[in-house]
């Protein structure tokens, strides 16, 4: 089987280590919701887990944005293209998601994706200066709920975005490849999900689309 290189090993180690973040985060954030943080996890308090979580996060996440500023900027301005099929894509995702007959987009990311992406990276920035603000101003009492409704609204989106990267929508199997097993996503299953950036890789060379199995 034919193979192209979707993203790189910073990319990678990055994105596992957002997704563990996020994870730690969320579980520790709904529990504060649900029990006020009335138990310990790992031994230690749910909120001290929670706080240096957070710190981490946006540490890491700064860093790696400041030594990879080109990969920044490229996210940040592939999330914000629109192309003029952009409404036709997004009627079609509900029936594709299960066929894999997605309509054709030149993009990095599909519409979907570049929806998802702006939504994560602006909640992400509210949560962590919410976060932020409630540690080292806690007179601002709004810090607090603009956080957790913050929180509402993240938490179907990352649920989304894990359900489709999995890959378990027939439309979308195969694309897990592409931050795991060393980022090797077949030519076949990229056509299918992301036809126009194989196309560049390829200098044009037209690919067919695998059909999903299963």
């Amino acid at each position: 089987m034919d193979y192209v290189q979707r993203y790189g090993r910073a990319a990678r180690w990055f994105h596992a280590f957002v997704y563990l973040a996020m994870l730690v985060l969320l579980s520790t954030g709904w529990w504060f919701v649900l029990d006020g943080y009335q138990s310990q996890l790992l031994g230690l308090p749910d909120g001290d887990i929670h706080q240096w979580t957070g710190l981490l996060f946006v540490l890491v996440t700064l860093g790696y944005a400041v030594r990879r500023v080109r990969a920044a900027r490229a996210f940040v301005r592939e999330s914000l293209e629109r192309e003029p099929g952009d409404a036709r894509w997004l009627a079609a995702w509900p029936r594709a998601a299960l066929t894999g007959r997605f309509p054709r987009h030149e993009g990095h990311y599909d519409p979907g994706q570049r929806l998802a992406n702006l939504v994560m990276l602006v909640t992400f920035t509210v949560m962590a200066l919410t976060g932020l603000g409630m540690l080292y101003l806690p007179s601002l009492l709004f810090m607090a709920d603009l956080h957790r409704w913050t929180t509402f609204l993240l938490t179907p989106v990352l649920a989304g975005h894990v359900l489709v990267a999995s890959g378990l929508l027939p439309g979308y199997r195969g694309v897990w490849r592409s931050m795991h097993l060393g980022g090797r996503l077949p030519r076949a299953v990229a056509a299918r999900i992301w036809p126009g950036w194989l196309a560049r890789q390829d200098n044009g060379k037209p690919v067919e689309p695998a059909e999903p199995t299963g």
